[in-house]
């Protein structure tokens, strides 16, 4: 089973997760419409929005 990590490319958490929209959404990330997506890490967009990561990434892992 794959896991979500702070190395995971935002387009490839969309895929291991198909819930991992709303679950970026709700924490005021919506990095998975842009074209950034496909070049940038979970961390890497934490860093940006000021999310807590490891906080983010229990959430995204839950239910895969």
């Amino acid at each position: 089973m794959a896991k979500i990590t702070k190395d995971t490319l935002i387009a490839e958490c969309l895929e291991i997760n198909p819930d991992s929209a709303r679950i970026l959404q709700e924490a005021g990330m919506h990095c998975f419409g842009c074209a950034m997506a496909h070049g940038e890490t979970i961390e890497e967009a934490v860093a940006v929005h000021g999310e807590d990561l490891d906080a983010l990434l229990t959430r995204l892992n839950e239910g895969i």
